[in-house]
């Protein structure tokens, strides 16, 4: 057998087991002569000559395996020690930084709607009836209306919570539902401005408060009612001096007079707007899918009741009539199956919203001194707007296209009317649109307007539409947002009067406003029915102010007074307020546009039926 001999020789292996120790001896010392007589390499002298500890020999190499790669050990530890050493210095300059006092950069001041819109929801905290909540930052308001429905003996049930319509404790549950409505509608097309205004939180605290109370005021667990709850206290003075809220001035908190709750058992209007807040909100809580589908329940439960019991509210004689009086319930109608649509996407809600028949009930092709005006009596304009926006972004097709087509140019004629260039409604002279003719209260319809104005815009904008006709003439959404933005300046104080007309916000805001609780100081007195008339007839301003409180606004040659006493200039309401909000909210910030899909997140996929063929043709 032949083998390697180490030294570079070859080398014979002798397998015999025969052989003897010397000869073994021998052959071995005839290998190692053989070895010796070789000439070395000096590699190979160098590996015999050096010893382990000798400095003057090479050393050899030592390498490290990595897997994928083989790299030297002292390449190795060398990359090692250098990354954690650069990691270490970034550690300690990131400890630095975050403990060593520096000053932050202060975020830009927000825009004067911003401004404006934080002061405005204020409002409605102020307004809070029942158990305030811990946090409602209105320091001179508490509880009240603890006892609201207990102490009527034909209820007998909690109508604790809601809130109070304007100046006085009267809850009038048709206006406040349409306030939650307005409310809940700028959420579901602006929750991305709230968030980035820090007020999504809040606006949603709002609603979910009128909404809890809303569901107080009928049976809302049942699919069948008989009667709602319209009203909680009582404002007729007509019938002698018996205290109640409008005879009485005193706090919420110390009222001691009977508070009557006034039920319906046909009141269609109410019903359908009812209907519109619930479904509204089920959307803005599409998230807490138990509230919601609550929400939707009740909705459904309201909708049908007032399709059922026709008839108004507000008959002759009754309180409401006197206050907040409805003059239809189709309008309702149109405006409470267009939400439902939009909450449930049953079909069936948005058949009876475009039923031609009920269009023109509602006052669609008749037109009127007050077409095109949008209130807490009048729901039209709105529902024309939703359900235009229905066809620019989901075009349902037949059966609908014809209706929907109509509701989308009357909006457009409707936002023609608006603009200062057409004579459909007068101006005063320092440029604010007078929607009710020069009756008091005006600022109530213009917010609504430049909501609706700017809405939809932003509608024409997000459907890729730069504008809209009137007659023969092209505007752009510029022009429209122009003039949502000269009635919301006009408010806030770019009017002849240099005055904002919503408290807190400018220099100049009305200080004796018409309001119980702003009026009289909280100081551990307690004012009887009487007792607060002291404050009611003082000349001095509002111990309290209420922030972010519209008033009702200049007369028609923008004439102003200041003047506690006279509710049609110094009293705010909660409609008021949830147009001024939604419009704010809607010109806030950076022009972002409306969410287009959340409205539409219970809607199925819309496959639009062919209409019929023609007719045979026949000689």
């Amino acid at each position: 057998m032949f083998g390697r001999d180490p030294w570079g020789g070859p080398l014979e292996i002798s397998n015999a087991d025969s052989a003897t120790d010397d000869d073994r001896s021998r052959n071995l010392q005839e290998y190692d002569r053989a070895a010796l007589s070789r000439q070395l390499d000096e590699t190979q002298q160098s590996w015999l000559l050096a010893a382990p500890g000798d400095p003057s020999g090479k050393k050899k190499k030592r390498y490290v395996d990595l897997g994928c790669v083989v790299v030297s050990r002292k390449l190795f530890l060398w990359t090692l020690g250098s990354v954690l050493g650069v990691g270490l210095l970034i550690g300690l300059i990131m400890l630095i930084v975050k403990t060593v006092p520096h000053r932050h950069r202060p975020p830009p001041p927000p825009d004067e709607y911003t401004a404006a819109l934080h002061k405005a929801l204020m409002f409605f905290n102020a307004q809070r009836s029942g158990p305030l909540p811990k946090h409602n930052n209105v320091s001179w308001r508490g509880n009240s209306g603890l006892k609201d429905g207990l102490s009527d003996d034909a209820v007998r049930r909690s109508l604790v919570g809601g809130y109070y319509d304007a100046g006085d404790a009267i809850k009038f549950n048709f206006p406040m539902s349409f306030a939650m409505t307005m409310l809940s509608w700028s959420v579901i097309e602006y929750s991305d401005k709230y968030e980035a205004a820090g007020e999504l939180d809040h606006v949603k605290g709002i609603i979910k408060w009128g909404t809890d109370y809303l569901l107080k005021t009928f049976n809302s667990s049942a699919d069948t009612i008989d009667r709602i709850v319209a009203q909680v206290g009582q404002g007729d003075t007509s019938k002698g001096p018996n205290a109640n809220d409008h005879y009485c001035w005193v706090r919420p908190e110390d009222i001691d007079y009977p508070r009557p709750v006034y039920e319906c058992h046909s009141c269609s209007d109410l019903a359908g707007e009812m209907a519109a807040a619930l479904a509204a909100a089920s959307i803005v809580f599409k998230d807490s899918k138990t509230y919601s589908e609550k929400l939707v329940h009740g909705a459904r439960t309201l909708f049908k009741y007032g399709r059922e019991q026709r008839g108004r509210y507000s008959p002759g004689g009754s309180d409401p009539s006197l206050f907040y009086n409805s003059t239809s319930y189709w309008d309702e109608f149109v405006w409470g199956g267009a939400w439902l649509y939009f909450a449930t996407g049953n079909s069936s809600y948005l058949q009876l919203a475009t039923a031609p028949g009920l269009a023109k009930h509602a006052g669609a092709f008749w037109g009127g001194p007050d077409y095109g005006v949008f209130s807490w009596d009048n729901k039209l304009t709105g529902a024309q707007v939703l359900l235009s926006r229905l066809r620019l972004f989901l075009s349902p097709g037949y059966p609908y296209e014809e209706i929907l087509r109509t509701f989308h140019n009357q909006t457009g004629n409707i936002m023609c009317s608006y603009l200062p260039y057409f004579t459909s409604f007068n101006r005063t002279k320092g440029g604010l649109i007078q929607l009710n003719h020069g009756r008091p209260q005006p600022l109530q319809y213009a917010v609504n307007a430049a909501f609706l104005s700017s809405l939809f815009s932003d509608y024409l904008e997000a459907a890729d539409t730069p504008g809209w006709y009137c007659g023969p003439n092209f505007y752009s959404t510029d022009t429209l947002r122009g003039f949502a933005k000269t009635q919301i300046d006009y408010i806030l104080g770019n009017n002849p009067r240099k005055m904002s007309y919503v408290v807190g916000y400018g220099k100049r805001y009305p200080k004796h406003v018409h309001h119980r609780g702003a009026s009289i100081p909280k100081n551990g007195v307690r004012y009887g029915c009487k007792g607060g008339y002291q404050w009611r007839d003082s000349k001095r301003p509002n111990p309290n102010t209420i922030v972010g409180a519209m008033v009702a606004g200049p007369d028609r040659h923008d004439g102003f007074r200041d003047v506690r006493t006279n509710y049609n200039y110094t009293e705010p309401t909660l409609a008021g307020n949830a147009g001024l909000v939604a419009a704010l909210i809607s010109l806030s910030g950076v022009k972002t546009g409306v969410d287009k899909n959340t409205i539409f997140s219970a809607v199925p996929p819309m496959f639009p039926t062919p209409p019929p063929p023609p007719a045979s043709w026949k000689p």
